[in-house]
């Protein structure tokens, strides 16, 4: 275990090398924080958490830069979550206030997010296996063609065409519709296929089969992997900060076009707290020089999807935290209201 002092000394440590991009001795050290002892003394605490592995000498200087487990001990003792400022937090509920539908609500806030941490934002949306069905319309177009409409309670929208096996007319469309709406809407995706599975028997026999049609269309519409569904910004971020990548970004932009990759990173955060992924604690080889900071977000306390950022190892980790939470929330308040 190490003691207080030297865990302040790492935390001045971090906290100069994000803050200056330069490798970190103890004399500045002893100028430009409170450390309460000599430069001597630092020397030798730094001496200390270079041989634990919290530290590194890049090269041959007397400065020191953080490694992978010195900002993993920085996370998860020594940085608290620095929260967003009053004109921050309005500017935030101001511009995601604007959204018209879901798309514009994720494609805000993946612009928000990259403006506010100056880092690579992922935004997944909404899965539609947490979802209830808010509503489900039919429209006619063709005597034997319609168009199914599925809408959610997170504000998805999905439509699928539907090539019936006879024309349906719009005195049973509408049935239908009333029908499937009384026993499905405000129902998990999980509870649908029960509550509808005896319908087309209610049916004269000449509309069984469409209905039947309609049902399986709808039934695959529920249970498709239509969630795994992301929206990337801010990856021309990454090019300020070249030097932090060894030799070259590009195994970096290669994994984030990953979708696959990105699903998983955005996995591992809890259900709703907050994951903080850090070099090559990350599985995949081409992020092993980038942090990720990922929340759940959702409505009623339930998480329906995930969002964080993607950056240097060498990230603000309490202000990336902060915008990451703030964001998530403001967007499961929008959400909750839409």
């Amino acid at each position: 275990m190490l003691s207080e002092r030297r865990l302040e000394v790492l935390r001045a440590i971090v906290q100069d090398y994000v803050g200056t991009e330069e490798p970190v001795g103890s004399k500045a050290l002893t100028e430009r924080h409170r450390l309460g002892v000599s430069p001597a003394t630092v020397r030798n605490d730094m001496a200390v958490l270079e041989e634990e592995g919290y530290i590194a000498q890049p090269h041959t200087s007397a400065g020191r830069i953080p490694t992978d487990k010195g900002y993993r001990l920085f996370v998860d003792r020594l940085a608290g979550v620095k929260p967003l400022s009053t004109p921050e937090r309005r500017a935030i509920q101001n511009f995601l206030d604007g959204a018209v539908d879901l798309d514009d609500v994720v494609g805000r806030t993946v612009r928000l997010l990259a403006q506010l941490t100056r880092q690579v934002a992922v935004v997944q949306y909404p899965s539609l296996t947490r979802s209830t069905v808010r509503h489900v319309e039919l429209l006619s177009l063709a005597p034997a063609r319609l168009m199914l409409v599925l809408i959610t309670d997170t504000g998805r929208v999905e439509q699928r065409l539907i090539d019936c096996p006879s024309p349906f007319g719009e005195a049973s469309l509408s049935d239908l519709r009333a029908r499937l709406n009384s026993r499905v809407v405000g129902r998990r995706f999980t509870d649908v296929p029960p509550l509808v599975q005896d319908l087309p028997e209610s049916f004269d026999a000449d509309d069984r089969g469409t209905v039947s049609t309609v049902l399986s269309t709808l039934l695959e519409t529920l249970v498709e992997e239509a969630e795994e569904r992301l929206m990337i910004g801010g990856t021309a971020n990454l090019t300020r900060f070249g030097h932090d990548f060894p030799l070259t970004i590009r195994p970096v932009l290669e994994a984030l076009e990953e979708q696959v990759v990105l699903l998983k990173l955005l996995g591992e955060a809890n259900e709703s707290g907050m994951a903080v992924r850090i070099g090559h604690e990350n599985a995949y080889e081409g992020l092993n020089s980038t942090s990720v900071v990922s929340v759940g977000y959702g409505s009623g306390g339930e998480t329906v999807a995930k969002l964080g950022v993607v950056g240097p190892t060498r990230m603000d980790y309490p202000g990336t935290m902060g915008a990451v939470r703030a964001v998530a929330r403001y967007v499961g308040q929008i959400l909750a209201e839409s």
